[in-house]
């Protein structure tokens, strides 16, 4: 294979985010040998069935022997351990990089272990649904998306080089930015619209003016809008107290303008109800 970036992929967590690079990848040819681990042997042999991964490895020690790249795909607060763990048995020159959507804390940590002549190289491909486990993995999952990577000064720029093609490979536009920047970036775009997203489930669930529950009258308004709070919720709990300061600072600013919004209905302002929601509109469709 003449177009190989990677001779031997590591997918750690063989589901939505690492199955799809994986199909991806081998879509594109630009990887020789998948190999997955995965804490749920089921899903790792269905992996295997499914063709996502070449063959699947019984421990964390097996999977990334000889690997050039291991991509980590575990819920963030694990992804320190998880590298600390396989560091032992990584092959000279290997790169390790992430598909964690918290970067600042992972980053730190990680980095620091790192034995010389190996890398750490932070990323987070901006692209998911709400479903997980390798059956909802797809190979165009990437493919228009922008998947940011967050190097440090101490980067390697060889090993920058490749995690950025392997993302440019699955069909993500990469964008190189500060891991603080990010982290503020998808507590506002990401992290913001999940919390909303609970919080307003759980908030019509708990409603209790009627004696039966009202969810089962929802209508496909309620549903899109609430589609992302079918998520791992431990996965959006490990995400939350990761990110807990760019979070809150997003939960607190939209607690303002909810404020503002609610001022308006208490005061029947017709005009600046329209002024809020046309604004809104403006915005909302300025990004199709």
């Amino acid at each position: 294979m003449s177009g190989v970036i990677v001779r031997r992929l590591a997918v750690i967590g063989v589901g939505l985010i690492g199955g799809s690079l994986a199909r991806a990848l081998r879509r594109a040819g630009v990887v020789g040998e998948i190999v997955g681990v995965d804490l749920d042997r089921d899903n790792l042999v269905r992996a295997h069935e499914f063709g996502v991964v070449d063959c699947g490895a019984e421990t964390l020690a097996a999977g990334v022997a000889g690997a050039d790249l291991v991509f980590l795909s575990v819920p963030v607060c694990a992804i320190p351990a998880v590298v600390r763990d396989l560091i032992p048995h990584l092959a000279p020159g290997a790169i390790v990089t992430d598909g964690g959507s918290v970067k600042g804390e992972v980053v730190a940590a990680c980095e620091p272990l790192m034995p010389p002549g190996t890398h750490f190289v932070g990323g987070h491909p901006i692209a998911g649904t709400e479903h997980s486990g390798v059956e909802a993995s797809f190979a165009t999952l990437y493919e228009g998306k922008r998947c940011i990577v967050t190097p440090t000064p101490r980067t390697d720029v060889t090993a920058l080089g490749t995690v950025v093609r392997l993302w440019e490979a699955a069909g993500s536009e990469v964008v190189l930015m500060d891991a603080e920047k990010h982290d503020r970036l998808v507590a506002a775009i990401s992290h913001l619209p999940h919390m909303v997203a609970y919080a307003l489930v759980n908030a019509v669930e708990g409603y209790d003016r009627f004696e039966e529950g009202i969810l089962r009258y929802s209508a496909g308004g309620f549903r899109d809008f609430t589609r992302i709070a079918s998520s791992d919720p431990a996965m959006w709990r490990d995400i939350a107290l990761m990110n807990r300061e760019g979070v809150i600072e997003m939960m607190d600013h939209f607690a303002a303008y909810f404020a503002t919004l609610r001022s308006l209905v208490a005061a029947g302002d017709a005009d600046g109800l329209e002024r809020f929601f046309r604004e809104s509109k403006e915005s909302r469709d300025a990004i199709l």
